[in-house]
């Protein structure tokens, strides 16, 4: 029997056709056991997402004011969902009791989940599915972190007696029973850890784009679809900005090697991309290069002394002032007698004396410099380790462009080539290079 797991993301269920869309895809189609759905979404540009309304509604009520108002534009989206389907279903006890939390300082993520809780109510009611509150079965530890195996083990047992059923994304619960959410777009968590604890046969994630691109369309003008790509390449990539899937929600369904397949929602005809494990790439289907993507923001941090390379723990000494300021590196480039921090600019806020004065104290550099406006630019491809010329015709592409590369680095997999550039020749960087390889 072939199990499919289903997450439908904000804008998919922003509003009542919205939601009619994803019903008619998962009644059309008997593998679909499990959804996962999100707090309604914008219906249109100039709209407000309801989770950011419920924060709203907590910090409001933190400071001691009326966040009725604004609650009650909740409860009318969710009435309006309702009413546009038809369901003869209530949630005004269910409105009453999360007002009564907020009122009572519930905690900030309780408040938060309680737009995707509502909507699983909603959908469970309408597919005829039970409905199971991930406080009951998504754990995690004192600290924070999400137990994973303690989660797939109860989530595995509960599943397997519910065949069909609605799991809200974004939430579990800490140890003390109260209500933990993932990061923002941890509805994409949710459905992966699901799609594990059943084992799967895929994990189809619903938004409002048909999968990825090659490029980020805002820079190059219709790129390309990327109809397959690894996790690993797709860790890459998100890693560098590319947004539709969240990074995190990789991990769960990578671990039991089950392939996620990008859908939209608007166009349920068009395949989307497929993300599958290496080991499911059978043959060389001539892809080069997988995709472009980047971000700005970054400042590098230059190193250099003399015999380097023999001063045994330089490397350490260097991060361990980093580590006690909180700092993590993005990239660390280095030679004989030279070594390159990246660093996101924004986190150097008030730290920017301290971290150089901590470096020189440390290891005592020849010379230190601390450089903003970069941006790096990743290019991502499994089809890279085989194909000879690669890089030749990345430098050959950006030089074309009359860009000067600041950085290069390029990981032992060869999966990818990484460089540094000014931020003022981002865009044109991605342009060059998506257009040497997109023939």
């Amino acid at each position: 029997m072939t199990v499919k797991v289903l997450k439908f993301g904000g804008t998919s269920l922003a509003d009542a056709e919205q939601m009619k869309k994803a019903i008619n895809i998962i009644k059309a189609d008997p593998a679909c056991h499990y959804v996962i759905p999100s707090a309604p979404g914008k219906r249109f540009s100039a709209d407000e997402k309801v989770t950011d309304m419920l924060y709203l509604c907590y910090e409001t009520a933190k400071k001691g004011e009326d966040f009725s108002e604004i609650f009650e534009k909740i409860k009318n989206r969710y009435r309006d969902i309702i009413k546009g389907l038809a369901l003869d279903y209530s949630l005004e006890d269910e409105f009453d009791g999360i007002a009564f939390a907020i009122s009572h300082h519930a905690g900030r993520d309780y408040v938060a989940s309680r737009g995707e809780y509502l909507n699983g109510l909603i959908m469970a009611k309408c597919l005829g599915f039970t409905f199971i509150n991930p406080e009951k079965c998504i754990f995690f530890n004192e600290n924070g972190t999400f137990a994973a195996e303690e989660t797939n083990e109860v989530l595995s047992k509960m599943l397997k007696e519910n065949t069909f059923a609605v799991i809200p994304g974004f939430y579990g619960s800490m140890p003390n029973g109260t209500i933990k959410t993932f990061t923002r777009g941890g509805s994409d968590i949710t459905g992966a850890i699901v799609a594990r604890a059943v084992n799967a046969d895929v994990y189809e994630n619903w938004t409002d784009v048909s999968g990825f691109l090659m490029a980020d369309p805002r820079i190059v003008p219709n790129p390309r679809p990327i109809n397959l790509i690894t996790y690993r390449e797709l860790r890459e990539l998100s890693y560098m900005g590319a947004t539709v899937l969240h990074d995190e929600s990789i991990f769960p369904v990578r671990f039991a090697g089950i392939p996620i397949n990008i859908r939209n929602t608007n166009i349920p005809e068009a395949k989307g991309t497929m993300i599958v494990p290496s080991s499911m790439i059978k043959e060389d289907d001539g892809t080069i290069i997988t995709g472009v993507a980047g971000k700005k923001g970054m400042s590098v941090i230059s190193l250099e002394k003399d015999m380097m390379n023999a001063e045994l723990g330089f490397g350490r000494r260097v991060l361990s002032v980093l580590e006690e300021l909180g700092l993590s590196f993005e990239h660390l480039p280095s030679g004989v007698d030279t070594m390159s921090i990246v660093v996101s600019t924004a986190s150097l806020e008030g730290k920017r004396e301290k971290l150089l004065d901590g470096i020189c104290r440390v290891v005592k550099p020849d010379s230190i410099a601390l450089d903003d406006g970069f941006a790096l630019i990743a290019v991502v491809g499994r089809g890279m380790v085989a194909e000879k010329g690669t890089a030749q015709r990345i430098f050959g592409a950006v030089a074309g462009a009359n860009v000067n590369i600041r950085m290069i680095d390029q990981g032992s997999s060869e999966l990818d080539i990484i460089i540094g550039v000014a931020e003022e020749d981002y865009e044109k960087t991605i342009c060059a290079i998506y257009n040497a390889f997109a023939d």
